[in-house]
This record gives structure tokens, sequence and C-alpha cells, in this order.
């Protein structure tokens, strides 16, 4: 049995989940959508150099800036 239908299901439903978000950006700009959404600016891992994800700089041992610090909002 082909998985075709399980490719297209789930590439709807990214979509369906993912959308709203790349339309924001391009719609408000980068820093205004990700200070306007909590969810998407919890989705930040690095901003100008800078780790923005707690558990990414832990793994790393790098450095680590809350997003909010890193793009001033």
């Amino acid at each position: 049995m082909p998985l075709v239908g399980v490719a297209r299901t789930a590439t709807i439903a990214l979509n369906n989940a993912t959308l709203k978000h790349g339309l924001d950006i391009a719609n408000k700009g980068l820093q205004q959508a990700l200070a306007d959404d909590s969810h998407l600016l919890n989705g930040l891992n690095v901003h100008a150099g800078n780790v923005t994800y707690k558990a990414v700089a832990t793994q790393l041992n790098l450095d680590y800036l809350d997003a909010r610090q890193a793009l001033n909002i």
C-alpha cells in the first residue's frame, strides 16, 4: 500500500500549523511578529549570533541570551 495519502495529509497539516506564522512575519516583520506571538518567540533558537533557546545553549555549552533581550522587546 503506497503512503502517498500520509505524505499529503502530513503536508496539509504542517501548512495549516505554520502558514499563520509565515504570514505574520511577512506582514509585520520578524521582530514585531515575534513580539506579538509568544509561541513564535519560543521557537527562536538563534538571533544575531546569540543563542536564544536555553536547552540549545546548554547542550552546545554556549552562552544563553533571553530572546526578548536579544530582540530588545
